[in-house]
């Protein structure tokens, strides 16, 4: 039996999920982790919850809380999930199995590692840290139990109190009081119960704590009572005797009392670069090396799985069709393919008999990037959630002929990170298609590596006109399901010509965002011009300098309406600006003002104004009434702006995989979709979808919303043509 494995209990069940159990890897009072195999021979550690913890409202929240955060880090060097069902009667999480020990048993065992080790201790788990940080969560539980130990580097593991970074968006699910993680491996912050200090700090003081203990056997507070090693965390200087001087500098800063002076994890990597020469197979020490190969050999002597007849199958399988890769010499235990006793994924695409579910379901992914930790979030991290919940819509199919899985990666919103975000993506051949990117500049980054490797790119929220450029053949995998900037703009003014009849709009574009504020307001002017109408048009540098002065001086040119060609803080100032002159003409602005942030900062100026964005609302949609009654069920509250746009484009993408397979009897070809993709006519929960012939958005796509009483009212679609002026 590898390691600890114990055998099953009679109370257990054979399998889940597709999982053959083999033994039980631990067992607490939440539930029990489990050794599980699939017939194609894929490990797993399978954490099961009990059914009566599950059938606790807040457990279950927890649980699926624990995969999603999971499923959102991205890194080598964090185990990944290979399947999960938080809705299932008895919760489960199967995650790849890592043969090798804890980093506390392997120094509880054999002692501290040296200096070498450390370095690749450290570097590798400040890695998976900085991935946990730029998915947006904290990981609150950085221990020696939590790192497991393998030839070709650690694995950080167990995200089932992991929680979002910002404070203010967790849900109440974790109470003030409570102290949460590992006395003698959390922060002061942590030990105190300060709620709102906890952030990804806390996982660097953690991760001190940890590469002390790796270095001298011994946690750097000490061991006894936990009201004691609380107190000795808050108030004394951590025991260092014995750390290598080179680590000294660096732990130090890691353990500061003061979040603030702690360094990120980011920053933690570059100082832990190892300089000294070897192979990654030689980072441990050769007696935890043995017990690695030795744990690895057990793999192969595990029992063949029993046959089992098809109608007993369980259903399902989260695994993927995978052959077995064993390299192992002696007890140095040769790296192979990452890892001793490691396994390969390859697929079998071997169709099954025609409208049934392959008892070994074929599993394919469908990405998602957006900005799911920065300042556009709310944004990113709506598109996710519907993606999921179509998803788990296409899975619950009888008749689907594969599952689908998500795959997320969190680009922040930063334009010099949406390459490589990008790169996670096209870098996975499961992936045959992207929803995302959620932000202009992110999706001009990222565009070249989706056309490069002929993945499927359907944008929601990306207005760029320049993400389309066929003289520069680019864009050629985007299928853009929102309108450009231009055409927001331009159906903003329509709309102002219909209802509100200007005769002299003004129409304020700045700088601060130059190709977004210049498309919108080179729509608007024509939309106006179309009318017959002639604006008043100004302009203002980047960062609104002088915005409020401009604002006075467009009100006392006598203008009748003011549209707001701009970004949503100097929209707020121009709301302030003309509520302070008395100003009650229509005001209109587009999609990077509308969402709940204008209601919230603008307050009482807020009000009249109306906003154009490419989003439906939801909640007032019978198509959508199921969606939303999902959304709730899952999230505990109603959707927000873009998750039914995600959810209708992924059903989209999914039908096109599907239809693609049924016809080949194979794994799509990925560079294949995107032009049946743009020949499209699709019927969604938020309304219909075509696309021209270079991927854009047919139709008006742009719809309105005005502010009254502090919230939005759906006032439906944009006229899609001007409406003339009077004599003109």
């Amino acid at each position: 039996m590898p390691g600890d494995l114990a055998p099953l209990s009679p109370s257990d069940p054979s399998g889940i999920a597709g999982y053959r159990l083999l033994g039980r890897l631990g067992a607490g009072g939440m539930g029990v982790v489990y050794l599980g195999r699939t017939d194609a021979g894929e490990l797993a550690a399978v954490k099961v919850t009990l059914s009566d913890r599950a059938e606790q409202a807040d457990f279950r929240a927890r649980f699926r809380r624990e995969v999603e955060a999971a499923r959102r880090v991205v890194s080598p060097w964090a185990v990944p999930v290979l399947g999960a069902d938080p809705d299932a009667p008895e919760p489960w999480l199967a995650t790849a199995f890592v043969p090798g020990p804890s980093l506390g048993e392997a120094i509880a065992a054999h002692g501290p590692l040296p200096g070498r080790s450390l370095r690749v201790l450290g570097g590798a788990v400040a890695r998976a840290l900085a991935a946990v940080h730029a998915a947006g969560l904290v990981h609150r539980d950085v221990k020696p139990g939590n790192v497991l130990l393998a030839v070709d580097g650690p694995r950080l593991i167990d995200f089932g109190i992991a929680r979002a970074a910002d404070p203010a968006g967790e849900t109440a699910l974790t109470g003030t009081d409570m102290v949460v993680g590992t006395p003698g491996f959390l922060a002061p912050e942590q030990a105190e119960a300060r709620t709102g200090d906890i952030g990804p700090a806390s996982d660097v003081f953690a991760f001190g704590c940890l590469l002390a203990y790796a270095a001298t056997g011994r946690p750097p507070f000490g061991t006894g009572a936990v009201d004691a090693l609380m107190y000795r965390t808050v108030h004394d200087e951590p025991d260092l005797a014995g750390v290598p001087a080179g680590l000294l500098p660096v732990l130090r800063e890691c353990l500061a009392k003061d979040p603030a002076a702690r360094p990120t994890a980011e920053e933690l990597v570059g100082r832990l670069v190892v300089d000294t020469p070897g192979t990654a197979a030689d980072w441990l020490p050769d007696p935890v090396v043995r017990t690695i190969a030795e744990r690895s050999a057990r793999m192969l002597a595990l029992p063949d799985i029993d046959a089992t007849a098809a109608d007993t199958a369980p259903p399902g399988p989260p695994s993927r069709s995978r052959r077995r890769f064993l390299l192992v010499s002696g007890a140095a235990a040769v790296l192979a393919a990452g890892g001793a006793g490691t396994w390969l994924a390859l697929r079998d695409d071997r169709p099954d008999a025609k409208g049934t579910p392959p008892p070994k379901a074929r599993r394919w992914t469908i990405g998602v990037q957006a900005d799911l930790s920065g300042p556009g979030k709310e944004v990113g991290q709506a598109q996710e959630r519907g993606v999921r919940l179509a998803v788990e819509a296409f899975n619950s199919r009888k008749d689907r002929p594969f599952t689908l899985d998500v795959k997320v990666s969190d680009d922040r919103g930063d334009k010099t990170r949406a390459l490589a975000a990008a790169r996670v993506l096209t870098s996975d051949p499961d992936v045959l298609g992207i929803i995302g990117p959620s932000h202009d500049y992110t999706g001009q980054e990222s565009l070249p590596a989706y056309d490069e490797a002929g993945l499927p790119v359907v944008t929601v929220s990306a207005g760029l006109n320049l993400l389309v450029n066929p003289a520069q053949n680019q864009g050629g995998s985007i299928v853009r399901a929102c309108p450009i900037h231009a055409f927001n703009g331009m159906h903003l003014a329509y709309h102002a010509q219909a209802v509100h009849h200007p005769d002299r709009p003004g129409l304020l574009q700045e700088r601060t965002d130059d190709p977004y504020s210049w498309q919108f307001v080179v729509g608007a002017d024509f939309g106006f011009k179309q009318g017959g109408i002639l604006p008043h048009p100004r302009v203002i540098p980047g960062g609104a300098k002088g915005l409020e002065r401009v604002v006075g001086e467009m009100v006392d040119a006598g203008i009748d309406a003011y549209v707001h060609a701009g970004l949503l803080p100097s929209a707020i100032r121009a709301a302030k600006a003309l509520d302070a002159l008395g100003f009650t003409g229509p005001r209109l602005a587009g999609q990077h003002v509308f969402g709940d942030r204008f209601l919230r900062d603008a307050g009482r100026a807020a009000e009249g104004w109306t906003l154009g964005a490419p989003v439906a609302d939801p909640t007032v949609r019978k198509e959508s009434t199921a969606f939303v009654a999902a959304h709730r069920a899952r999230y505990g509250n109603a959707p927000l702006w873009y998750a039914g746009e995600a959810y209708d484009v992924t059903l989209l993408l999914a039908k096109h995989v599907r239809a693609a397979y049924e016809k080949g009897g194979k794994r799509p070809d990925r560079a294949t979709l995107a032009p049946l993709l743009r020949k499209d006519v699709h019927k969604g929960i938020m309304g219909g979808y075509s696309f021209d012939k270079d991927g854009n958005l047919n139709g008006v796509g742009t719809f309105l919303y005005r502010v009254k009483d502090g919230r939005y009212q759906s006032l439906g679609a944009a006229p899609a043509t001007p409406t003339k002026k009077a004599g003109g």
